[in-house]
Parts: C-alpha cells; structure tokens; sequence
C-alpha cells in the first residue's frame, strides 16, 4: 500500500476525479467531508481501508491504450475489447454520473438551469446506448463472429450490412448528444461556484465522452468494414 490513504478524501478525488466513484461506492462523502483523511474515513465508516485502496489501486491501474494498433485486430479480438472495455465501462459509469447529475440539478439546477438540460440529453444517451448496446451484444455481434467462420454454403445475405447501417446512425445520434452536452456544459467548465461533485460530474461527463469516441471508433471505421468486407466476399 503506498501513502495514498494518508492523504484526504479531497486530495485523492482533486488529484485522479475517477476515484470519486470508489468513494460513492462505500459511502464515503468526498466533498463535504472531504477534508478527512482516507484512512479515517474508512475508520468512520467501518471499513477496512485495504479494501477501498485495492479498489483505487485497480482503478489507476487502467492503463491508455491510445497507441494500440486495432487495425491489425481480428474481429472476434475488436469485438471482445469493445464488450469487455467500452460496453462495461458505459455500464458502470452512467449510473453514478446520472446520481451525480440528479444532485447538481437540485443543489445548482436554479442558478444554472443548464443542468437540467444536461441531466435530460444524458438521461436519453443512458437509456438508448443501454439498449443499443444490448442489441450489439445479442444480434450483430454475433453475425459478425459467425460471418468470420461463414462459407456460401452456410452464409445468408445481409447478415451485417442492415444492422449496421442501423447502429452507425445511432452512434451518429449519440455524436450529436454529447456535442450538446460539451455545449451546454461551456466545454466541461465548472462555473465559479461549483462543489467538488460539480468538477467530478464534469469530469466524468467528459472522460464519458472521450471513451465513447474511441467506442464508435472502434465500431464504425474497423469493426464494421471488416465485417462489410467479409460479407462482400462472401456474396461475390
């Protein structure tokens, strides 16, 4: 364990705004209470502190993976790291930033009535990504990975092409989203008076959006031509 949980609850959330939802997680106050130090509010709380610096360890441990060459990925590999990574990461994160959005609108929402505005548009993007994710995972996905083992004897035409089609105009959707979001938002600026959950919301607003960038990246300029080409293949 390194000295992390000498420092205070607002220390550790000011430097990495991530491991705000740890906190949340054990019901640790990072802003009122912020000025506690870690392993005291664990104390407090009754919970062992090498359980919440394990989780945080975990967390900082996520590497970027900013320089990986996803070109040179099959497309069973391309798919399980969209699941795996970005699905997941989608799963775990809008929960909280929804619980943190609900609170800045009732603490904030009358001095910044673009709060409102904001927790609505992500609100949305929540529930339809839930159910486009869904639709990835249980139908096109798997086309996909049965396409890769497919001959023309087995193989059916438009196997991928109509459901992709229909998912890179959702990601398009959620593209206008989130352009609205970083415009209502001044670009994640946290006004004069916002709290410490006012920064990590935005912060978090923002990290969201920057995964789901590199998400439909992934998706719609390798995943889906691979998959396009295969089926072009196929059908020649």
């Amino acid at each position: 364990m390194d000295n992390t949980y000498q420092n205070t609850v607002g220390e550790v959330v000011a430097d990495d705004f991530r491991t705000a939802a740890v906190f949340e997680k054990h019901g640790i106050d990072f802003c009122c209470k912020g000025n506690t130090p870690v392993a005291v509010a664990c104390e407090k709380k009754n919970i062992h502190v090498e359980e919440v610096m394990q989780d945080i360890k975990k967390l900082q441990s996520n590497a970027t993976e900013e320089g990986t060459d996803y070109k040179t990925w099959s497309v069973d590999k391309l798919i399980d790291q969209i699941e795996e990574k970005h699905h997941r990461y989608v799963e775990e994160k809008t929960p909280v930033i929804l619980q943190f959005l609900n609170k800045l609108c009732k603490v904030h929402g009358e001095r910044h009535p673009e709060l409102h505005a904001i927790f609505e548009t992500f609100s949305h993007s929540a529930a339809d990504l839930a159910q486009h994710m869904k639709k990835e995972e249980l139908i096109l996905f798997p086309r996909i990975k049965k396409l890769a083992f497919a001959n023309k004897e087995s193989f059916r035409p438009g196997m991928v092409f109509g459901p992709i089609e229909t998912m890179m105009q959702e990601h398009e959707m959620e593209g206008d989203r989130f352009a609205m979001i970083a415009e209502l938002s001044n670009n994640y600026e946290v006004p004069a008076d916002g709290c410490t959950t006012y920064r990590v919301a935005f912060a978090m607003l923002k990290e969201f959006e920057q995964d789901l960038h590199l998400h439909i990246h992934l998706e719609n300029n390798l995943l889906f031509p691979k998959a396009m080409k295969m089926e072009k293949e196929l059908l020649n």
